[in-house]
């Protein structure tokens, strides 16, 4: 084209000219000076596949150097074998920087259907399409309530098949014993049984405290302050100790199941055990769920003294009761079937924990952020679903009488 033009054209002292590599596509972009016209004239498919070097020519394109002593300019079309509405875009750039140079100029060369997309891409960016207005409060409050329910349903859905497979592999484990990673479940008893004694035991011994001493505050009214010996042991042989064990090791346990499994969830490690023939249940799910069914109960009992000794000495430091007064009252106050009750929660909680805290490692994506979410549910749905069945059972218990 330029070869053919050279008798009547002049170039530019610097003249701007492309070609892309890319022999399928070849769009191309020709500047030169016509007279005292500017001519833009673009060649080739102008597609989204094959702009990215007209994109870098543009940038690095100075029209208004270009256009110094030119009285018009016009943007020749008439080469252009594809146009879509990226091409588009780009026409319209150039546009926008004839008009900031102050030249009159035109689109020519188009055909009838490059014409109609040209228009209705300048109309578009002329008139955009308006923001949706926001729905009003009442029913966008609804609307809210009503995907939260419909996500929450449908996760509580998955968390039941889970439940259903949890269950299986722990049948199938007990007509396999041989099967069962003893190892795993030995360590993981370890780790969220031995491992958690400083914690628990600070725990209870600090809510053995506060329990006598708010009860020996109310009861001092009624000259009964005995009695803070019978506060102190139901709360916490019946209720506090096993509850704050199980929002302890649901914050610490249940999280760190949901991290690791999480981690082999982004690393493809759990495709690589499938891929072996092995059952990620049955070598994940099952030591996990195992060794903290079978530590809690004695982190259970562990927190029961430590609650019933930071009550002891509470009640020593400010009724003066010692500690063989506080042992005589200790046993007309409970019974093995308050110790047993508090003892009978341990397993189905850590049961719920464990599989919560699995299951949500399971749902990790492939990308770091979405471990720390899946940790977060973990932790939340493990303390909830606790205390939704300490309700349970608490109520239970009340009925049957013991």
């Amino acid at each position: 084209m330029l070869a053919r033009a050279a008798d009547y054209r002049q170039p530019l002292p610097m003249s701007l000219e492309l070609r892309a590599v890319d022999q399928e596509a070849e769009p191309g972009l020709s500047v030169f000076r016509d007279g005292d016209l500017l001519v833009l004239a673009c060649s080739g498919a102008w597609r989204t596949r094959s702009l990215v070097s007209v994109e870098r020519a543009i940038a690095k394109m100075n029209l208004a150097s270009l256009a110094r002593g030119a009285g018009s300019a016009r943007i020749d079309l008439a080469a252009v074998s594809h146009l879509d509405t990226a091409g588009v875009l780009f026409v319209l750039k150039l546009e926008a920087g004839l008009r900031t140079a102050s030249l009159t100029h035109e689109i020519a060369g188009a055909s009838s259907e490059q014409q109609r997309l040209i228009a209705a891409v300048r109309a578009e960016l002329r008139n955009p399409a308006p923001e949706p207005k926001p729905p009003p409060s009442l029913i966008a409050v609804v609307e809210r309530c009503g995907r939260a329910a419909y996500r929450v349903a449908g996760d509580a859905g998955l968390l039941l098949n889970f439940l259903g497979q949890t269950v299986i592999i722990l049948l199938l484990s007990v007509a396999r014993p041989w099967r069962i990673r003893w190892r795993a479940v030995f360590r993981h008893m370890e780790t969220t049984g031995l491992n958690a004694l400083p914690i628990v035991g600070l725990i209870s011994f600090l809510i053995g405290l506060v329990l006598a001493y708010q009860g020996a505050a109310q009861l001092e009214q009624f000259g009964a302050q005995i009695f803070t010996v019978n506060i102190v042991a139901i709360g916490v042989t019946r209720e506090m100790a096993i509850l704050l064990t199980a929002i302890i090791v649901a914050g610490r346990s249940g999280s760190a199941f949901t991290a690791q499994i999480g981690s082999m969830q982004v690393n493809e490690e759990v495709d690589a055990l499938r891929t072996l023939g092995l059952d990620p249940m049955e070598v994940l799910v099952l030591p996990r769920v195992l060794g903290l069914v079978f530590a809690m109960p004695f982190l259970a009992f562990y927190a029961d003294l430590m609650g019933l000794l930071g009550g002891a000495v509470m009640i020593d430091l400010v009724l003066g009761i010692s500690l063989g007064d506080f042992i005589t009252q200790l046993r007309q106050a409970v019974g093995l079937n308050d110790l047993f009750v508090g003892l009978i929660k341990a397993p189905p909680f850590a049961f719920l924990i464990a599989m919560v805290g699995c299951f949500e490692g399971f749902r990790v994506s492939r990308n770091a952020e979405s471990v720390g979410q899946a940790t977060t549910r973990a932790v939340v749905e493990g303390i909830f679903l606790v205390i939704v069945l300490d309700a349970v059972l608490s109520i239970f218990f009340q009925l049957v009488g013991v």
